[in-house]
């Protein structure tokens, strides 16, 4: 499990692990069950506080991407694939409603942005 903390982000920092370690979730870089570094561990590796690791593993339990087990630590949790889906599904609206707003400020036309996703597409 990588985690960067870029303190030059404004984000804070339980957020910035939160959403790393969510995101590595959600792509498949952990697995179901795969121990988690144990909070005070992965406070001494990153030289935070304990209580900023404990409230990104809170959050992330509270959403249930992670589980914990007393005296054996934390683990990523089984997800349910169409709820991931569903996720991605929001955040790529999200990103089509920003890119259309671009688009419009371009005066760029709805054909103009199929012909740049299929040229895209193409150079892959």
């Amino acid at each position: 499990m990588n985690i960067f903390i870029d303190n030059r982000s404004g984000a804070p920092i339980y957020d910035q692990i939160y959403s790393q370690i969510k995101n590595q979730i959600i792509s498949g870089s952990l697995i179901a069950n795969e121990p988690l570094p144990s909070i005070r561990n992965l406070a001494k590796d990153l030289r935070i506080s304990v209580v900023t690791t404990k409230r990104a593993y809170d959050e992330l339990e509270r959403e249930g991407f992670i589980y914990t087990l007393p005296a054996k630590g934390c683990f990523v949790a089984a997800q349910n694939t169409e709820l991931l889906k569903e996720h991605n599904l929001k955040k790529i609206e999200e990103h089509i409603m920003e890119i259309k707003n671009l688009a419009a400020a371009c005066r760029l036309s709805k054909n103009d942005m199929i012909e740049m996703i299929n040229i895209i597409y193409e150079q892959e």
